[in-house]
């Protein structure tokens, strides 16, 4: 392994989201702030919109990490659930083990007051929503309508694909579309932020910035497209590459051979005297 070789205390392109290594850029930002305040404003429903790699989980687990004392959080991972199913996990993540089915709903309704009364927010995070079927999906529109006279009893928020953005276009979703009262988009980061994220992820592990020049730095974000994911894959590859030759900085000709072979990346068609000549994919 290269951490060795380069004296990094940590990998700093895992593929493991690690808050350790987070930097607050622009989109996570915006992300963050936009779900945080929709909650302190006490809204039901709130959605985050992001392309595959661009940093969900990251930023899922920065909000989980810092909400405060009074949150209780229900974490549904598991997009493969139907509306029976869902009551179920969300029902035992409140604790509520054994019930009839037919009285669920109104146990994690009577749970959920509790709660409230012990002053907790409860707050379901639903990861891969674009994935649930149209039942699930219904039974999320009607926990929505879970409140007392002054505020939500329970506050979901959507975690998906552009793909969630699609399905809520369609007619018979139009009710809980309409619900969606706060919305945040991760977009892919700009080439400033690119080197700042680099940079960012070098540094925190105990690592050199100057691994890699700016060039370099930019030749990433054109074949990474501003994705973090693709970001840390080619940073991988590439000081495996370098340390594997026994080099102490990343040359042309790793980074070259990093980027062709990460799926999805914009691939350079030339190594020298800088990369240009870019593919579409």
């Amino acid at each position: 392994m290269y951490l060795e070789h380069f004296g990094f205390e940590q990998p700093p392109f895992g593929l493991t989201p690690s808050t350790e290594l987070f930097l607050g850029l622009g989109p996570h930002y915006e992300a963050i702030s936009t779900v945080h305040s929709a909650l302190e404003f006490g809204e039901g429903l709130v959605k985050v919109i992001g392309e595959v790699g661009t940093g969900k989980t990251m930023v899922c687990r920065m909000m989980v990490k810092y909400f405060p004392e009074h949150v209780q959080l229900v974490y549904l991972p598991n997009p493969a659930m139907n509306g029976d199913e869902l009551r179920v996990a969300v029902a035992a993540e409140l604790g509520i083990e054994e019930h009839p089915a037919n009285t669920l709903v109104e146990l994690i309704q009577k749970r959920l007051i509790e709660l409230a009364r012990e002053g907790k927010q409860v707050v379901v995070f639903v990861d891969e929503a674009q994935a649930l079927p149209d039942d699930a999906l219904e039974v999320l529109r009607l926990f929505g309508n879970l409140e007392t006279e002054d505020r939500k009893l329970l506050h979901i928020v959507l975690i998906g694909q552009p793909e969630l953005e699609q399905r809520l276009q369609q007619h018979h979703l139009r009710q809980l579309r309409q619900r969606i009262t706060f919305s945040a988009y991760l977009r892919p980061l700009k080439l400033e932020e690119v080197v700042a994220y680099i940079d960012n992820r070098l540094e925190k592990s105990g690592g050199n910035e100057a691994l890699f020049t700016f060039t370099q730095k930019k030749a990433i974000w054109h074949a990474s497209q501003g994705i973090p994911r693709l970001i840390n894959q080619i940073g991988h590859k590439a000081l495996v590459s370098a340390c594997s030759y026994d080099e102490v900085k990343i040359r042309n000709s790793h980074l070259y051979d990093a980027i062709h072979d990460t799926y999805d990346s914009c691939k350079p068609r030339f190594k020298c005297p800088t990369f240009w000549g870019w593919s579409k994919k």
